[in-house]
């Protein structure tokens, strides 16, 4: 096993893993689905209505719930489903995110492409990224 495939193993082992289906269920139930794709992916392929741009490099400190530069609505207690092209780097943020105070955060199997996929919602275009 390379190194990668055991940091990812070791992330995805603490990670309630959601599918594109419960993504849904729980971003209707008030979680917060968090895209960290990069312009470009958002620009050629969309976006899940309702969710927050918040781009790799500055993941950690929007999200942190004692971060200054967090986002208003994150506190400890928040839902956070993270998504990313196909859930590999998603579930290596969402790890960063539990330990970070965030312990409801996982990400969705599959990435923004298992959400496509299973026809759910998707807006055209890319959205600029919270700064």
């Amino acid at each position: 096993m390379s190194a990668i495939d055991t940091l990812l193993a070791d992330a995805r082992s603490g990670l309630d893993r959601v599918g594109p289906q419960k993504a849904r269920e729980l971003q209707e139930a008030g979680a917060l689905l968090v895209d960290i794709r990069p312009f470009a992916n958002r620009e050629a392929e969309g976006e899940i209505p309702g969710s927050v741009v918040v781009e790799r490099i500055h993941l950690e400190w929007r999200l942190a719930p004692d971060s200054e530069w967090k986002l208003p609505s994150v506190t400890s207690d928040t839902t956070v489903v993270v998504l990313c092209n196909e859930g590999y780097s998603s579930s290596l943020a969402a790890a960063d995110l539990q330990r970070l105070g965030l312990s409801r955060a996982t990400d969705l199997e599959g990435g923004f492409r298992a959400w496509a996929a299973a026809g759910l919602p998707v807006e055209t275009g890319g959205s600029p990224a919270v700064p």
